[in-house]
């Protein structure tokens, strides 16, 4: 692969992840005030400073570029936000929606790392030092996020899973139907 073509593909794909942050700063909010878990809810707060920094770093590369960030929107993540957002319309508040709102953060989160991998590895190939060194901060800022919501699922899924067998007993000793649930394994 020539050059030239490496280094348009890696432009692209910077416009790509900028188009998906750039979302994702504007569905940060909504899922965070979805969230009935306090901790879940301050991580959305906290991966939303974050995700704005992120926004900053893909400015900065595209300043060194000259290059504008703009003119591509990202339909992975809008299709990975569209769900999250139908998640949020569907659920009833609760455990349930908690474990919902974490399963479809971390789907984020893999495909941030996918990207956030591939222009890193990009921007080594092109000389790029000071980009490659951003994109690998960013990076793995990502890799830590994802662990974060492992780690908060795991709670939040045990949690979800004994209010069900709660219920589940419930319903047992009055006679009436279980209700199903949805649980989200991390």
């Amino acid at each position: 692969m020539q050059e030239n073509q490496l280094k348009e593909i890696y432009v692209e794909e910077l416009k790509d992840l900028y188009s998906a942050e750039t979302q994702l700063v504007k569905a940060l909010p909504k899922m965070a005030k979805a969230a009935t878990s306090d901790e879940l809810r301050a991580g959305f707060e906290e991966h939303l400073e974050q995700t704005k920094g992120h926004v900053q770093r893909l400015e900065d590369i595209f300043k060194t570029l000259g290059e504008s960030p703009k003119g591509k929107t990202c339909k992975g993540m809008q299709g990975l936000i569209t769900e999250g957002s139908e998640m949020i319309e569907e659920e009833d508040q609760g455990e349930g929606l908690d474990v919902g709102l974490i399963s479809a953060a971390q789907r984020v989160e893999h495909y941030e790392i996918a990207g956030y991998g591939s222009v890193a590895a990009y921007a080594d190939l092109l000389g790029e030092e000071e980009a490659a060194s951003l994109l690998r901060t960013t990076l793995e800022e990502e890799k830590e996020t994802d662990q974060k919501l492992t780690e908060l699922a795991r709670e939040v899924n045990v949690e979800a899973a004994g209010a069900t067998s709660d219920e589940d007993e419930a319903d047992a000793k009055t006679k009436k139907p279980a209700a199903k649930s949805r649980s989200a394994k991390a």
